[in-house]
């Protein structure tokens, strides 16, 4: 099952010429991650992020339209069966109808000293029920 996080473009997302600058859409997709691990899986940053986390190891994107201030960008995210560590996620942006970025990401868990180790079972659980969704 996707899990669908809306984004309002505002005035900060955009450059000179009116349209998303880019970087900003990788902060719209760790909002959108950040959304789901708090929403969906009940686990919420805060509390993964205290002896460890959940960072990006690999990310690419596909920017197929411009986004404008004032849009409203769903961004849908789809994830596969966790890994022992790892996490692959599929990102959709559309507005309207139009898709805006597709993007692709792997997300590893690490401790405190930034190490992979192994979901926690009731996260690795959370994110299998997900999956099979």
């Amino acid at each position: 099952m996707a899990f669908v996080f809306r984004q309002k473009i505002l005035f900060k997302h955009c450059d000179p010429a009116g349209i998303v600058f880019y970087p900003r859409y990788f902060e719209m997709l760790n909002d959108c991650v950040e959304a789901f691990f708090a929403d969906v899986l009940h686990h919420p940053f805060e509390a993964l992020h205290g002896a460890g986390g959940v960072p990006t190891a690999q990310i690419s994107a596909q920017f197929t339209a411009p986004s404008r201030h004032g849009d409203v960008v769903d961004f849908t995210l789809c994830t596969a069966a966790p890994g022992r560590s790892s996490l692959a996620l599929d990102f959709r942006a559309a507005c309207d109808g139009e898709t805006r970025l597709k993007a692709n990401s792997t997300l590893v868990f690490v401790d405190g000293n930034g190490r992979p180790q192994s979901w926690p079972e009731s996260l690795k659980a959370a994110l299998n029920a997900q999956a099979e969704r």
